[in-house]
């Protein structure tokens, strides 16, 4: 088969002869610096990307897309409220009213803050998984006049408080009494513990029912907001701003789930450029090996280099073989890591398992983690991203010692042979 002659000779200064093992050996070397560089890359964002989605779902399990609230107080009119909010909005799919406040939860002493949420369970799973991550009891065992509550796990522990037991809850509004002014108290029954998994919900939210909480705090029948759940999440940027639109913007307060936890989500979006960034440093001293082997190819082959001056071949053929064996290395080192570390995050549920098996130890203990697994969410664009830049960095690292081989003078070469 017909081959240019820069791809034939590169090719050849490939193989390995016996006064020339040890570069080979160093080519070998530079290429799986290329593979694991490019493996370590894409495991470690793909690992990242696990745990952004996994951060981003359970946050989401407890947070609405979008909330509408007033600034003036609570909204009376829910009801005709929500049906406006869904006919000018067809990416909606659940909506759900409720009631925010602060409290204090006391049972046998312990004492402990919390945040209050009058749910509606009929209406409340449309846009909270709350009742897929009930450790106890059910979300629907909250009925309007018993005064029951659902606290999250941490927060339970905290107080002492198991289902069944009665739990006092001191509001900060106050009621005159003939002793004076004293903060207003009621009894409530724990029907269920709940665990997100996130110590911003499992240690501070308390949930009952909306009616109760409707009486609590005497709202007369309004509630603090609307939750709204989206069929698509990332869409709430356009859907916020059609709803801005829609309602008056001086009496209603329209935020969604970016706004909300945006500094959560912009640090990790920096630690991963950054883990990005560091890993890359890999590639590129895999890259600076492609040089120093190259650097070493040339010296050995002076001699090669000026006889094929000598029988015509150009200076720009001369540096094409030394890129096209440059490339070469690149090219299956980069192959080589992209393949192995597809394999590794698409199987990385099954390799730390068994690594923690094998080594007898646990990564991430679940007493001291919330996320004690390792998840890995493959993107394709990162992956060819990553393949880009660093057979980008291998080609780079080529034209240097392919430059000074296409300087070498016949002459000078011959002159010892």
């Amino acid at each position: 088969m017909y081959k240019p002659l820069e791809i034939f000779i590169g090719l050849r200064y490939l193989r390995a002869k016996r006064r020339n093992q040890f570069i080979s050996f160093i080519s070998f070397s530079s290429m799986m610096g290329v593979a694991l560089g490019v493996t370590a890359l894409i495991t470690v964002l793909s690992v990242m990307n696990g745990f952004e989605k996994e951060v981003r779902e359970r946050i989401l399990g407890m947070a609405s897309h979008i909330t509408v609230s007033r600034f003036d107080g609570p909204i009376q009119d829910w009801q005709q409220l929500g049906e406006q909010v869904r006919k000018s909005e067809p990416r909606i799919v659940g909506l759900a009213p409720y009631i925010r406040k602060e409290a204090m939860l006391s049972l046998n002493g312990n004492v402990s803050g919390a945040l209050l949420r009058g749910v509606s369970p009929e209406l409340d799973p449309e846009v909270s998984e709350v009742w897929q991550k009930m450790v106890y009891g059910q979300l629907g065992d909250l009925r309007p006049g018993e005064f029951g509550i659902v606290l999250g796990k941490s927060l339970a522990r905290s107080i002492g408080a198991m289902v069944g037991d009665k739990v006092t809850v001191v509001t900060p509004q106050a009621i005159s009494t003939p002793a004076g002014i004293l903060p207003r108290l009621k009894r409530f029954t724990v029907r269920g513990v709940f665990e997100v998994g996130m110590h911003e919900y499992d240690s501070a939210l308390a949930l009952i029912h909306i009616e109760d909480a409707m009486k609590l705090f005497r709202t007369d029948g309004g509630v603090t907001g609307l939750r709204l759940k989206l069929e698509d999440m990332y869409q709430v940027v356009p859907v916020r701003t059609q709803l801005e639109q829609i309602l008056s913007a001086g009496r209603y307060w329209i935020t969604d789930w970016t706004q909300r936890h945006a500094n959560l989500f912009r640090a990790v979006k920096i630690e991963k450029t950054m883990m990005f960034l560091m890993l890359s440093l890999i590639v590129a001293v895999a890259a600076f090996n492609i040089v120093s082997t190259l650097v070493m190819v040339v010296t050995d082959k002076q001699a090669d280099i000026a006889i094929l001056r000598t029988l015509g071949i150009t200076p720009r053929s001369v540096m094409a073989i030394f890129m096209v064996q440059g490339t070469i290395i690149g090219v299956v080192g980069v192959f080589l890591g992209t393949v192995g570390g597809v394999t590794l995050a698409l199987n990385i549920d099954v390799v730390i398992p068994w690594l923690e098996g094998v080594l007898g130890v646990q990564f991430m203990p679940a007493d001291i983690y919330y996320i004690n697994k390792f998840p890995s969410e493959l993107h394709w664009g990162d992956v060819v991203k990553i393949v880009v830049i660093s057979f980008t960095l291998s080609v780079l690292a080529t034209f240097y010692p392919a430059w000074r081989a296409s300087r070498t003078q016949p002459a000078e070469a011959l002159r010892y042979e």
